[in-house]
């Protein structure tokens, strides 16, 4: 299954030009690496409005199977992407948050403040990642296993889960 992504940059900085972000690039690049075709990214302002409308048109219009976003998860006042996620998926998916702040546990307390999340809208899967770009590797790295599977059920594969 070939698998089209894009990734959202969330920052107030690096959407004004005042610092170079590195957490798209990074996860980009992760998702590369496990042969996922990443087909748009761009970078937005810590905006609610503006968050949710990006990430409906990769859903509605680019028809990217994937939707990652990197920033806006944690507890600063301009921190809003999962507000702006949840005001546009169908269903949330609590698992991919769980199994995320879980693995960050064992390498910093502060996993503890993430609000990151996972969503479908229609038949794309939003997964919201730290803006931090190590936070960012290794939350992915904790989910990509579980990717084409979930983007498959979405997509109403009918296979059985337990072959």
């Amino acid at each position: 299954m070939t698998i089209r992504a894009a990734v959202l940059t969330v920052s107030d900085k690096g959407s004004r030009g005042e610092r170079i972000d590195a957490s798209g690039p990074a996860v980009q690049a992760l998702l590369e690496q496990a042969g996922i075709t990443v087909s748009h990214s761009e970078i937005i302002p810590d905006e609610r409005e503006e968050i949710a409308r990006r990430i409906a048109a990769c859903c509605d219009d680019v028809c990217c199977d994937l939707v990652v976003t990197t920033g806006g998860t944690g507890v600063a006042p301009r921190d809003v992407t999962p507000e702006a996620t949840r005001s546009v998926i169908d269903r949330e998916l609590p698992g991919f948050g769980e199994a995320m702040r879980m693995e960050s546990l064992k390498i910093t307390p502060h996993a503890v403040i993430s609000r990151a999340m996972a969503g479908i809208r229609g038949r794309s899967l939003i997964l919201n990642l730290p803006g931090s770009p190590k936070a960012a590797r290794e939350n992915l790295t904790t989910v990509l296993p579980a990717l084409s599977h979930t983007i498959a059920k979405i997509q109403d594969d009918p296979s059985d889960c337990a072959v």
